[in-house]
């Protein structure tokens, strides 16, 4: 694309807006929007085409956002987070790329080692999630269905996809006590006393999901 990556943000009603617009937003603040630390900042903001990267040098956005300068932020909606990274600190390109990709929780957030940090951290303290197969021709309805309902629980329940192909997710369904042939299947848990709940079905429903997420809420 020919946008201009990253976005200048030159007051506080455009960085909010900029903020708002967004799933998962980063703003870099730069005292100095030539120097090395911003040049960093644009490297990464190439790297990752899909999450918008704005910049800022304004002092009046600086003191909106309490931040001093040479700070990226990364902004997230599904649970009104924030989380920042001090430029000051020989973060290069690849160390601001792995920060983005490791807090970038979205309404759902693909499961895989390096988001599975991010979701640890989250506040949210009830994660669902949907345990399928990608590769299934019923894959992109499922996902249709599961983000809806993911709008409903938004700021109190994280929603995830994980994908019951990868190797790497082999512990987590096991954790959960399913076997393949069970799948696709929900499960949800609440991370301070692991308290969980697993329920198996054929077919996703909006309705279907609300009900097993109040029910467990409840």
């Amino acid at each position: 694309s020919t946008a201009e990556k990253p976005v200048l943000l030159n007051n506080i009603a455009d960085a909010e807006a900029f903020v708002s617009g967004a799933e998962v937003a980063v703003i870099g603040f730069f005292q100095d929007p030539q120097g090395p630390e911003a040049a960093q900042f644009r490297l990464a903001a190439g790297e990752i085409p899909e999450v918008p990267f704005g910049l800022s040098s304004s002092a009046a956005v600086l003191a909106h956002y309490g931040v001093s300068a040479n700070t990226a932020a990364l902004f997230r909606r599904v649970d009104n987070d924030r989380r920042d990274l001090d430029m000051n600190k020989d973060v290069d390109a690849k160390k601001l790329t792995h920060f983005v990709r490791m807090n970038e929780l979205r309404l759902v957030t693909e499961y895989n080692p390096v988001t599975a940090i991010g979701v640890m951290q989250s506040s949210l303290q009830f994660n669902l999630l949907l345990i399928t197969d990608k590769m299934s021709p019923k894959h992109p309805e499922r996902m249709r269905k599961f983000r809806a309902a993911a709008e409903l629980f938004k700021g109190k329940i994280l929603f995830i996809l994980l994908d019951s192909n990868l190797k790497s997710n082999e512990r987590v369904v096991s954790y959960f006590q399913l076997k393949k042939s069970q799948l696709p299947a929900l499960a949800i848990f609440h991370t301070p006393d692991d308290q969980q709940d697993v329920l198996t079905l054929d077919e996703i429903s909006i309705e279907r999901v609300k009900d097993f997420c109040n029910s467990f809420l409840q």
